[in-house]
């Protein structure tokens, strides 16, 4: 059963956990949709786990969109979200409205995801009411790693914990289907998520948040410059990938791939002709 902005706001109500993971291509994206995930997110975090980047500041329109079209092609019963990357919307409502447009037109997602709080809601109300569902951001919002000052929780004073709440239900209000909390004390998430009537996805926020969503290489195992700690590893591939290709190597070496299955044969009466 395909999974939409509807699906969500359903769960919301009967109290059923969301489940969320990223992905950035279509045989990924095949693989996490069979297993029926509730949402995958074409996360602007493929700059650092696909392309290498020291932050997701240097992803562009076009790397989302590119990503975004092979995640769709994939995922035919999971809810698609595509993160706007840095500086596609922060210009202006005009910028914003048309960028959304780019990722839904062409990217074929069916949401699109922004980071912020108060400052971008003019953004979510107005790419809203052009009928493209968005999901709000807000906790430690890695576009904003320079003015944070680095990857830090957010919230853990009084002030800053009323500034998310405040900013979370002002998301709510400019017409958000869903809002991310990411790297948000557990109990704070909590009063978060009974405030809001839209579902808030959780990473690095605890049990309590509606749903939960991880970069799908790092509960693998598959990216290993770093780990943060809200990541458990459900596996890892890493290295077994690491093993299989040690293995392919000496087999090749040793002569022992291709096998004579892995070959193909002509005739030698052909072969009798060719001397």
């Amino acid at each position: 059963m395909k999974n939409t902005v509807v699906t969500f706001k359903e769960a919301k109500q009967k109290n059923e956990k969301l489940s969320m993971l990223t992905a950035y291509d279509y045989s990924t994206a095949k693989i996490i949709d069979e297993a029926e995930i509730n949402g995958i997110l074409v996360g602007d975090s493929l700059g650092m786990v696909c392309l290498g980047y020291e932050d997701t500041l240097s992803v562009t329109m076009e790397d989302m969109i590119h990503h975004t079209s092979a995640v769709t092609r994939g995922a035919k019963n999971t809810l698609v979200i595509a993160d706007m990357p840095f500086m596609s919307y922060q210009t202006c409502v005009y910028d914003a409205v048309v960028n959304a447009g780019r990722l839904i037109k062409e990217g074929r997602a069916q949401a699109v995801k922004l980071e912020g709080g108060i400052e971008v809601c003019d953004k979510i109300e107005a790419i809203v009411k052009a009928s493209i569902p968005v999901m709000g951001h807000i906790g430690l919002t890695p576009q904003s790693v320079n003015a944070f000052g680095g990857f830090k929780v957010q919230g853990k004073d009084e002030e800053a914990a009323k500034k998310l709440i405040e900013e979370a239900l002002a998301i709510e209000k400019a017409g958000a289907f869903a809002v991310v909390l990411e790297c948000v004390p557990a109990k704070l998430a909590a009063i978060i998520s009974e405030k809001l009537s839209i579902p808030t996805i959780g990473i690095g926020a605890g049990v309590n948040c509606d749903g939960q969503i991880l970069v799908y290489q790092d509960m693998l195992g598959l990216f290993s410059d770093f780990t943060p700690k809200f990541v458990k590893k459900y596996e890892n591939l890493g290295e077994k990938m690491n093993i299989a290709f040690r293995k392919y190597i000496e087999e090749v070496k040793d002569g022992v791939f291709p096998a004579e299955e892995h070959s193909f044969k002509i005739s030698d009466e052909v072969i009798e002709k060719l001397y």
